[in-house]
């Protein structure tokens, strides 16, 4: 693999990483939002499920100290490019970088992940999915 190719696919993958951390971030106020509104797609059974699993996911490799599946296959993208290990790339691959990537104490990310999460599974109670038909 060309060191261009592998710097275009660790962008891609950084911009999948921001793209699913987006979604866990937002998904919980727009399902309390969307149930105050009326909007029906905030019950949809796989919104809320993979929403659901995903934070699951991100708590579980948080609590075992893993590292993100995407950040490690970026990381080895970026190491083919010749860019080192980390993020970096181009300008929005700095920023993204920057946005997803940031020094704290792992008990923080433990505290914050978990009492999301304990939302999250809440929210399944307070805003129930729609029953299949």
């Amino acid at each position: 693999m060309s060191p261009e190719t592998a710097r275009l696919l660790a962008d891609a993958v950084l911009v999948a990483h921001v793209l699913v951390a987006t979604f866990n971030a937002l998904s919980l106020p727009l399902v309390w939002l969307g149930a105050w509104l009326g909007w029906a797609f905030v019950r949809n059974p796989w919104f809320r499920f993979l929403h659901v699993g995903l934070m699951g996911f991100v708590l579980l490799e948080t609590l075992l100290g893993w590292m993100c599946p995407l950040t490690s296959w970026e990381s080895q993208l970026r190491a083919a490019a010749g860019q080192g290990g980390g993020p970096g790339g181009g300008f929005i691959a700095h920023w993204f970088g920057r946005l997803l990537f940031f020094d704290c104490a792992a008990w923080k990310f433990v505290a914050v992940y978990g009492v999301f999460y304990a939302l999250v599974l809440l929210s399944l109670w307070w805003v129930p999915v729609r029953r299949a038909r």
